[in-house]
């Protein structure tokens, strides 16, 4: 007898065998009907110009997304096929959500990791140790970028005998690759430092894609001089990072880590030499005591620094006897050339020499105004002539042109205004005509 399902075991087995049958699929779709629950799940539809799918993304996935979903918004997920059994509806359970060209990058991305790890490229047994003292150490990186800062500024602050070499390269862009391969290949070539640091700052996933290229990646994988990889920040993954001998969250956290050991010693050192200074100065402080002490008890019981000491007394007083002289006889000179001043200020003779020359200055602004308002004033009345013969009718007869007016004496102007027998005076420019009409 066939097997007769419930409701429940049917959805139950649907689900096993969506579940069990495709595994992990990769979708691009539009984003609709989105809803952010309180308990911090994500429910939403993808569809496209003919169809639609129900999908649901956990909070411990969607805490993983770098972007802010919104409805109309075309993405790229990675989603197993699954079966919410209360309604019976078939959905996507989503692990992963990007826009959709980033989506395709983070595909690539996937199926690199999965081809080099399947090569042995992130063995573990393939890993170069790191020099427990390093000396020399290069610096892989874009000259002008935030990452070669930090390296430099952590590396001379902790450990400043390190000797830095910087190999530029683009960490950025289509030809960045190839430049991050050959400055390697370079500097293994060279073989002139212990640990190389392979960084820059953080960015988008397609800023740190050179980072996520084969080429690169085996490049890492074949040089001879240990790699730390230390690119972007410390959520920022590359394939870089799997390939290199060891992987550094920031730029700064591989400067430390490259430093550390070094700063210890010299914290040592530093110690042992305060020690030591603290020992000499100590010693040498007793010596200087005990020959001050010495020295005092021999000058007191020697006339001759006495003498010393008395001429060298009387030396100072004579010298301040003669400052003293020369002060009270510039004082005194100073006041006569001041006296002598005022007198010669207060003679009535001066006083009016200095009133007629203030006149004649006076006369003479006098005359240059009284001249210059003259002038200004001939320019105006010359402008206003100029202008009044522009629009003056004379101007106008003496150009060839006549007034003709009746005996009321208004202007004829046109040939209705006048009658038989009128008589008109017409005026030219050198007269007046009188005339009949007929």
């Amino acid at each position: 007898m066939q097997s007769i399902y419930t409701v429940s075991r049917l959805n139950g087995e649907v689900k096993k065998l969506l579940e069990s049958g495709l595994g992990t699929v990769w979708l691009s779709g539009e984003i609709s009907n989105l809803t952010m629950a309180t308990s911090g799940h994500w429910y939403l539809t993808l569809k496209d110009h003919s169809a639609q799918v129900k999908c649901a993304m956990f909070r411990g996935n969607n805490s993983r997304v770098r972007l802010q979903p919104k409805n109309g918004m075309q993405v790229l997920v990675r989603a197993k096929l699954s079966l919410y059994e209360p309604r019976g509806d078939y959905q996507l359970i989503l692990e992963s959500m990007a826009p959709e060209g980033e989506g395709l990058l983070q595909q690539a991305f996937d199926a690199l990791k999965f081809k080099l790890a399947a090569e042995g490229l992130f063995a573990s047994q393939h890993k170069q140790p790191l020099p427990t003292t390093p000396t020399k150490v290069g610096l892989i990186t874009s000259a002008t970028g935030a990452a070669i800062h930090d390296l430099l500024s952590v590396l001379k602050r902790r450990n400043p005998l390190l000797q830095i070499i910087v190999y530029p390269s683009a960490v950025q862009g289509k030809a960045a690759t190839a430049q991050l391969v050959k400055t390697l290949q370079t500097a293994n070539q060279r073989n002139e430092v212990d640990v190389i640091v392979l960084g820059r700052g953080g960015g988008s996933l397609e800023d740190l894609w050179c980072f996520n290229e084969e080429a690169l990646a085996r490049a890492v994988f074949n040089s001879t001089i240990p790699v730390i990889s230390a690119v972007g920040h410390e959520v920022d993954v590359t394939i870089c990072d799997f390939v290199a001998d060891l992987r550094a969250a920031t730029p700064s956290a591989a400067a430390e880590l490259l430093s550390g050991n070094s700063e210890h010693w010299q914290h040592q050192l530093q110690q042992l030499n305060a020690r030591l200074v603290r020992a000499m100065t100590q010693e040498l402080r007793q010596q200087q005591s005990r020959f001050q002490l010495i020295s005092q008890q021999l000058q007191y019981h020697e006339p001759r620094k006495k003498l010393q000491l008395q001429a060298q007394r009387l030396d100072e007083l004579d010298a301040r006897l003669r400052r003293a002289m020369q002060s009270h006889l510039k004082q005194q000179t100073h006041q006569f050339v001041r006296l002598n001043q005022q007198l010669f200020q207060s003679q009535p003779g001066l006083r009016v020499t200095q009133l007629q020359l203030q006149q004649q200055q006076l006369v003479a602004r006098l005359s240059r105004g009284m001249r210059t308002l003259l002038d200004k004033h001939q320019q105006k009345q010359q402008s206003a002539v100029g202008q009044l013969q522009a629009v003056s009718p004379l101007a106008t007869l003496a150009r060839g042109y006549s007034i003709t007016s009746n005996q009321a004496g208004d202007v004829i102007q046109q040939i209705e205004q006048v009658r038989s027998g009128e008589i008109l005076t017409t005026r030219v420019a050198n007269g007046v005509i009188s005339s009949v009409v007929k």
